[in-house]
């Protein structure tokens, strides 16, 4: 029995490895090797793709375990990541006892992720583009921006960083289950021609990181959004 079948599967299973990973780094307050881990679990929620597609590996089991791997890397553990942003100044905030509540307002970002990921499955609308900011990118976007900003935490107002990022949670996560166009990153060839905005993204990334580090990470998920709003007024 060939065993090329099990290959898109497995690197499936090392991206919700990683996921768990990344929950539990963000859990203990280190936010940087929960962002190492999450950016491990994208590398390998993309390779399983490209393994299914190179190897014709497709299976119905193999679509199921995708997203529940989703919702676990790119739903839970950004969750955690906010999660642990917010109870940094959950103590400061003028609250009293609902102070301590205020950190659960991250878990909005899982529960749009699972929305995203089940509104994903059953769309016939993207089979080769999103509809929608897919859930990777989405947890790439907190899981950088919140590593960048958590120094912030200690010398900002508290109640003013906590609103700012309640928003943001909330209106990133909107974006996930919104009817903006994203394209994908998935080739078919290396032709510039119907890939000019990966090969621009591609390489604003690389400048984008060599710049800002992680918050170049943030900015090329921001332009990635632009890009496909621009993308989609062009049509």
């Amino acid at each position: 029995m060939s065993l090329r079948k099990y290959i898109p599967n497995t690197i499936t299973c090392l991206s919700l490895f990683s996921g768990c990973v990344a929950s539990v780094m963000a859990w203990e307050g280190d936010l940087w090797l929960a962002l190492l881990w999450i950016v491990a679990a994208a590398v390998f929620d993309f390779c399983d793709g490209f393994a299914a597609r190179l190897l014709k590996a497709y299976s119905p089991m193999g679509k199921e375990l995708d997203s529940l791997s989703d919702v676990i890397s790119f739903g839970f553990a950004p969750g955690v990541v906010v999660f642990h942003l917010l109870s940094d100044v959950a103590a400061a905030l003028p609250l009293g006892t609902l102070n301590a509540y205020v950190p659960y307002w991250a878990f909005v970002i899982p529960v749009f992720s699972g929305l995203r990921l089940a509104k994903f499955n059953i769309d016939e609308r993207q089979t080769s583009s999103f509809i929608g900011l897919p859930v990777p990118a989405h947890a790439l976007l907190w899981a950088s921006a919140a590593y960048a900003l958590e120094p912030l935490a200690a010398i900002t107002n508290a109640s003013v960083f906590t609103v700012v990022v309640m928003i943001l949670a909330f209106a990133t996560s909107l974006l996930l289950v919104s009817e903006i166009p994203m394209f994908s990153l998935k080739v078919k060839s290396w032709a510039w021609k119907g890939n000019e905005l990966r090969y621009i993204l591609v390489v604003c990334a690389v400048l984008f990181v060599a710049l800002w580090g992680c918050l170049g990470i943030t900015a090329t998920i921001l332009l990635y959004i632009v890009l496909s709003i621009f993308n989609r007024r062009n049509r």
